[in-house]
């Protein structure tokens, strides 16, 4: 992505850019879309061109885009098995309000609140063992190999890899009232309304708070 000599050209009137992890994606401001970088990795979008337009949000895994149009519709790219081939879901893919993005995977709120994802199953591509709790989705966060979203009740539905963020069952109990979650490469924090902060995932990179608990309660 250091070079985009070959695209300079077309790089006029950029709105917004977003970054894989070996190329780029940017927005222009007629809502087409301008890529540079490593071509088997996201840096070569000529095989959906035609279908970048009217482009209105972009999210990246390390090696793959996706692109919300404003009908809803979403167009990807990349490396197919990071989420750059959207094929096994793509009928379900309508009304596409957000998207969120692992290294390896994608999930998508949808306008009913719920959430399509795909991708590595291994890092969030599949949450079919979560799926009949993903209803009234508000927001969704991510680490590297996990997702967290939060329902409109306040509670956190995870899926992903379970030591980075995926399997919250130890501080489910706590995870109620939830307003806002924020996450490192491998833990997820949760503020909640009564002003308690809730972590997980891996310890040494922030998944345990119990050090600070008691600094954190005079906040």
């Amino acid at each position: 992505g250091g070079d985009c000599s070959a695209v300079q050209d077309r790089l006029v009137d950029v709105q917004q850019i977003q970054a894989a992890h070996f190329a780029f994606a940017a927005i222009l401001a007629d809502r087409s879309v301008v890529t540079w970088g490593d071509g088997r990795l996201g840096g070569d979008s000529s095989k959906v061109q035609d279908q970048l337009c009217a482009v209105q949000q972009i999210k990246a895994t390390a090696t793959a885009f996706a692109a919300i149009r404003a009908d809803g519709s979403v167009v990807t790219w990349g490396n197919r098995e990071d989420g750059g081939d959207m094929s096994i879901v793509q009928d379900q893919l309508k009304n596409v309000q957000q998207l969120q993005a692992t290294d390896f995977a994608f999930a998508a709120i949808l306008a009913d609140g719920s959430v399509v994802t795909w991708g590595d199953p291994r890092f969030g591509g599949d949450s079919s063992q979560v799926q009949a709790q993903l209803r009234n989705v508000q927001q969704i966060q991510a680490t590297c190999w996990a997702f967290a979203g939060i329902l409109s009740d306040g509670s956190v539905v995870t899926w992903g890899r379970a030591e980075c963020g995926g399997d919250s069952s130890m501080v489910s109990a706590q995870l109620r009232q939830v307003r806002q979650l924020k996450a490192t490469g491998r833990a997820f924090a949760a503020s909640t309304a009564e002003g308690s902060l809730v972590t997980w995932g891996k310890a040494t990179v922030g998944g345990d708070s119990t050090a600070i608990q008691e600094e954190l309660k005079r906040l």
